[in-house]
């Protein structure tokens, strides 16, 4: 089949976005979709611990649910055609991988305004503010998440040492409005996830007593 009759694949990613203004500052794409993605869940149940029996039976709030991935990184596609990746040829992959840590330090220019507040003598320095994160893995799929597991492996070089192929290992916890409340904007984009999950599940066909082989409970 040529190229041009193949389905063109979306890819997955990561968007960075204003946490007060809800501005995009940066879209991150997976450069090969990984070929699976696991996603666990912590049921948040009120428990028998809760007093009355019936409470065993009520749910506290979306469950904990966290996501992990690899990803690979290459970089001979791009060094086939140098004049159109100065960048890959002078760097290799460190400036792609540099988008995905960047993610997880706060922003050089907040943590030296902290430490001029410190050496002033301030007394309470609040952290730095980071963008919120995004998980985007189809239009169906969208959630904002908090990184919590990063790692990379870097398995091979050109002659200056750059990486020229990399994975990445990425575990992600889904926020909820447990965690952002309902006011915000992590919390509006959490419900959306939320009320999409119960709108697909309604496009299920729901199957009758008879596919278990029985009429009726008893």
């Amino acid at each position: 089949m040529s190229a041009s009759l193949s389905p063109r694949v979306i890819r997955g990613g990561i968007v960075l976005l204003d946490p007060t203004s809800s501005a995009v500052r940066r879209v991150i794409t997976l450069q090969y979709n990984p070929d699976s993605v696991a996603r666990t869940f912590q049921v948040r149940g009120a428990g028998a611990d809760a007093g009355a029996r019936a409470e065993a039976l009520r749910l506290t709030g979306p469950p904990v649910q966290t996501i992990t991935l690899d990803a690979e990184f290459d970089a001979a596609d791009q060094l086939e055609f140098p004049d159109a990746h100065r960048t890959v040829v002078e760097v290799g992959l460190r400036a792609q991988l540099a988008v995905l840590e960047t993610i997880v330090y706060p922003a050089a220019d907040a943590m030296r305004a902290s430490a001029a507040l410190a050496a002033a003598g301030a007394l309470e320095i609040a952290p730095a503010p980071a963008p919120l994160t995004l998980f985007v893995w189809s239009k169906q799929h969208i959630t904002p998440v908090r990184i919590t597991e990063f790692s990379i492996t870097e398995e091979g070089f050109d002659t200056q040492l750059n990486p020229i192929r990399a994975k990445v290992h990425l575990g992600l916890r889904v926020s909820t409005v447990n965690d952002v409340g309902t006011g915000t904007v992590a919390g509006g984009l959490a419900m959306t996830h939320h009320r999409r999950l119960e709108q697909l599940a309604a496009r299920q066909s729901p199957a009758g007593m008879a596919a278990l082989g029985i009429e009726q409970l008893s």
